[in-house]
């Protein structure tokens, strides 16, 4: 019997199919499936709850799962809680897509997330005498740059903006993060981040860059499904 096969969430029912230890985080479940069937040796699909497809396979002979999170702080703070609490997690791995804020980030540049500044209100359920730092492994932050050093990839190591709006009211919000040296927006980091540290366990958030806030050059979803090849295989080399 393995670890996952009697246990199960009103978001995750595995059926008996294990969840790894390691798991790859991409926001689209369409980008999961895309990653397991792409990458993985064997994938068996352990969720489809909501839409949110998961799978276990393997990677150069070591298990490994990916599943799909969903978009914000909320959904995020959902599956990564779970997934950490009830399945036994150790290693979560956010492979998403980003808003570029720094002129010198071109357009599917990778983005390795050591902090996050959050507009997010997330933290407070802690209840902590002060604030706290949102940052990454520093073990898997190490350990991706000098993969991606290897492999000759173009990336940026620095801190993003995790923030929980998409549309903003305020017009100038851009260019006071940006201001502050920070290299691009996403939405999911904080919660990630927050569910790692308070369980002791290790997070990092590996980004491409779909957007560019400043030049407004995009990808096409279509790409944002399928031609962010790079930070995956940084990804899967961390297992």
């Amino acid at each position: 019997m393995n670890n996952n096969e009697l246990k199960e969430t009103p978001h995750i029912k595995p059926n008996g199919i294990e969840i790894a230890e390691t798991i790859l985080l991409p926001g689209d479940p369409l980008r999961a499936k895309f990653i397991a069937e792409t990458f993985l040796e064997k994938p068996a699909l352990f969720n489809e709850v909501r839409g949110m497809l998961g799978y276990t396979g393997e990677y150069k002979g070591k298990k490994i799962s990916v599943m799909g999170t969903g978009m914000g702080t909320p959904s995020m703070a959902i599956y990564s809680w779970e997934l950490i609490n009830i399945f036994g997690v150790k290693n979560l791995i956010r492979v998403g897509s980003c808003g570029a804020m720094q002129n010198d980030i071109k357009l599917y540049d990778i983005v390795l997330a050591m902090g996050a500044a959050t507009n997010s209100n997330y933290l407070h359920q802690w209840d902590l005498p002060g604030q706290f730092p949102i940052t990454a492994s520093y073990e898997l932050l190490e350990k991706a740059k000098k993969i991606a050093d290897e492999k000759n990839y173009k990336v940026h190591v620095g801190n993003v903006l995790s923030s929980d709006v998409f549309y903003n009211a305020d017009k100038t919000a851009t260019e006071k993060w940006a201001k502050m040296g920070i290299l691009a927006e996403e939405m999911e980091t904080t919660s990630l981040y927050l569910n790692a540290a308070s369980a002791g366990v290790k997070a990092l958030t590996i980004l491409t860059v779909s957007d560019h806030m400043i030049t407004h050059e995009q990808a096409t979803q279509e790409e944002r499904q399928t031609s962010f090849t790079q930070m995956v295989e940084i990804a899967l080399d961390l297992v």
